[in-house]
């Protein structure tokens, strides 16, 4: 699937501290923890929460959150649809990161068991 070339740039230009507190409202909202977020996140992208605290108050974008990260190499089995796109087609990398992250967080939020997530 091909996005705009402005969307991308959207995403890339979206910091991780902005759409963090949105994370964490949604999952706590449904009865999970920041813990499991971290987990999640964690899982993702190889940060600790230490790391995940630094680049939360650096207000880095979407762009310099992917590029510090290790993806798992299991990523590529995160499928399905998040906000209309079928992540799998997603053409960009990083609009196909940054959907990874947003499925693993809805999967999180729906009470999908945490072996289920990271793809286990």
């Amino acid at each position: 699937m091909n996005t705009s070339d402005t969307h991308n740039q959207r995403m890339a230009k979206m910091t991780f501290a902005s759409v963090y507190p949105m994370y964490v409202a949604k999952v706590e909202k449904k009865g999970r923890t920041i813990q499991e977020l971290h987990q999640v996140i964690s899982w993702l992208t190889g940060f600790d929460d230490q790391m995940l605290q630094e680049l939360i108050m650096e207000k880095v974008t979407f762009e310099a959150f992917f590029q510090q990260a290790t993806l798992n190499p299991n990523a590529q089995l995160i499928t399905g649809t998040i906000c209309g796109y079928r992540i799998e087609e997603i053409e960009n990398t990083l609009t196909r990161q940054v959907r990874y992250l947003d499925k693993l967080v809805d999967e999180l939020a729906k009470g999908k068991k945490m072996d289920k997530i990271l793809r286990g």
